[in-house]
């Protein structure tokens, strides 16, 4: 027991702070039904219905690409807004840190193959593309440990790129949009493949500097504890020992850790009931 009303500490009466955030306490009571989770769970159920209008009627219908092309934009809309949500409001769950780029990876990887099987896409692209993404998510889980390896701006202009040009790829297009679709997914390639490799030096800086502060600490604490080991600090008392006086006073002897000299600190009660006598 606090005192603590529970709306305060976090409890089940945590409501939100007025002007639509939540308090820092209770970021952890973040309900698994908020909007940014909702958001998240919508773009992966868009996976599969994406795929099926894509390959309907053999997959070169105009019209059903063009209902495909829907999905998978509102897939990537909810994209833009489900992480700024959830960071904005407090609304950050353990669902939503594992969901959420499950469903980024699992759209743009629907497109990519889809678009392979169909033959609009040259398979190098795809697999270079699905690569990249399946590497630095592996590196993060690498890194974790040590750092957290934020999202840059590259990354952010990466992932905007590819979402364009599939989506334009999604669409039949003819003449110069055709041309103009192919260099803009090479320009996503080429940004895939810049950030990638800043990705993964960050990683590797990242991983040094935690290891080098990690031996630093280390060795700061076998320094501490040397010094405190070497200190005369420590007494320890051994009663009984010889050193008793005719006043029948026991002396002690005591051994200071760190030094052989014994010392008596009841001499001074021996020469105090001396002078009385």
């Amino acid at each position: 027991m606090t005192g603590a009303p529970a709306s305060a500490t976090g409890g089940p009466g945590a409501k939100p702070v007025r002007g639509g955030k939540l308090g820092t306490a209770a970021v952890n009571q973040a309900s698994l039904w908020n909007i940014a989770n909702i958001l998240t769970m919508v773009r992966l159920l868009l996976v599969p219905g994406f795929v099926l209008l894509l390959f309907h009627n053999g997959g070169y219908d105009p019209v059903w690409r063009s209902f495909a092309w829907a999905a998978f934009a509102i897939a990537m809309i909810t994209d833009l807004f489900d992480g700024h949500l959830a960071r904005a409001y407090n609304l950050v769950t353990d669902f939503g840190k594992i969901a959420d780029p499950i469903a980024d990876k699992a759209i743009m990887g629907a497109a990519l193959v889809s678009l392979s099987v169909l033959g609009d896409l040259p398979w190098w692209i795809t697999g270079v593309i699905l690569a990249r993404e399946l590497g630095i998510t592996l590196m993060r889980f690498w890194v974790i440990r040590h750092a957290v390896i934020p999202a840059s701006r590259g990354g952010k202009l990466k992932t905007l790129a590819q979402g364009t040009a599939a989506g334009m790829y999604v669409l039949v297009l003819t003449g110069p949009l055709a041309t103009l679709r192919f260099w803009m997914m090479m320009v996503a390639v080429v940004l895939t493949v810049v950030t990638g490799l800043d990705y993964v030096r960050q990683a590797v800086v990242l991983r040094r500097r935690s290891l080098a502060a990690e031996r630093a600490a280390v060795g700061r604490t076998a320094e501490a504890l040397n010094e405190a080991a070497g200190s005369p600090g420590a007494v320890a008392a051994d009663a009984g020992a010889s050193g008793a006086t005719d006043a029948g006073v026991p002396g002690a002897a005591v051994r200071v850790s760190g030094g052989s000299t014994a010392v008596e600190p009841a001499v001074r009660t021996r020469d105090g009931a001396e002078a009385e006598r």
